[in-house]
């Protein structure tokens, strides 16, 4: 079932890239301390198994290491450090949850393909045992592009819900019809889209279908504001401070 809420939520965007190296445990750290509800961040799978926190398939632009993250095992990843922190490794999910556990922000956790977008073997079910490890299962959304991953997590149950994205491309090529056709039949309580692409028609084909809708790319001033007036019910920001002082302003 949708999640039909009259508040519009907030994400901290890979933990507020604008403002702290992206994906980071000191962007996470920062997030947690805000007023919103999650804290998004992405995840790929290293050669021994191991869920880590990274937005890319690879580790050239945002640390000091190169090559791909599947290439590396963990204790390998965790030589690695992130540019822009005092020397910090980038963190694995499960640092990742025990940040956010202290706190009432809640996970939103993007599961990523490997180099050629394709499905890491198991990493739905590792996400979802870190979960439970963290006892934040029930708290978490789970969300990404691939429909077949997400279904895989919808399967599983026991999440705050899962949402579906859908790029621009997938939705010129398919058609809205097909997109909520797609995401019923698979029971997602949420599609995420671009903000670039909502409209009232969109969010009111969307809501009547009943399914709740989440976007990105909500970073500065006037697509935040344009993200409240459409009542969406989640959008990440890049600058998670502006949006909630946009939201406070509003009255929530």
């Amino acid at each position: 079932m949708a999640r039909m809420t009259h508040a519009t939520l907030i994400a901290a965007h890979r933990g507020g890239l604008f403002l702290w190296p992206e994906n980071s445990a000191l962007a996470f750290r920062e997030a947690a301390g805000l007023a919103l509800e999650q804290a998004e961040c992405d995840v790929h799978m290293t050669a021994d198994g191991e869920v880590v926190v990274m937005h890319d398939a690879t580790l050239d632009r945002t640390t000091d290491a190169t090559g791909p993250v599947a290439a590396r095992t963990a204790a390998e990843f965790r030589q690695t450090r992130v540019r822009g922190t005092a020397g910090e490794a980038p963190p694995t999910l499960a640092e990742y949850l025990a940040i956010l556990g202290a706190s009432p922000v809640a996970p939103r956790i993007e599961i990523k393909g490997d180099g050629a977008r394709r499905p890491y073997p198991g990493i739905v079910r590792r996400t979802l045992a870190l979960l439970d490890a963290a006892r934040q299962r029930e708290r978490s959304w789970i969300i990404g592009f691939n429909a077949e991953t997400m279904a895989e997590a919808q399967a599983a149950g026991g999440l705050a819900g899962v949402a579906w994205l859908v790029e621009i491309p997938t939705l010129t090529d398919l058609g809205l019809d097909a997109v909520i056709e797609v995401a019923r039949a698979r029971g997602f309580a949420e599609i995420g889209m671009h903000e670039s692409v909502l409209d009232a028609a969109l969010v009111g084909r969307l809501r009547a279908a009943g399914l709740g809708i989440g976007t990105w790319g909500a970073n500065h001033e006037a697509s935040i504001r344009r993200m409240l007036d459409l009542r969406v019910d989640i959008f990440a920001s890049d600058d998670p401070p502006l949006a909630i002082r946009l939201r406070a302003e509003r009255g929530g």
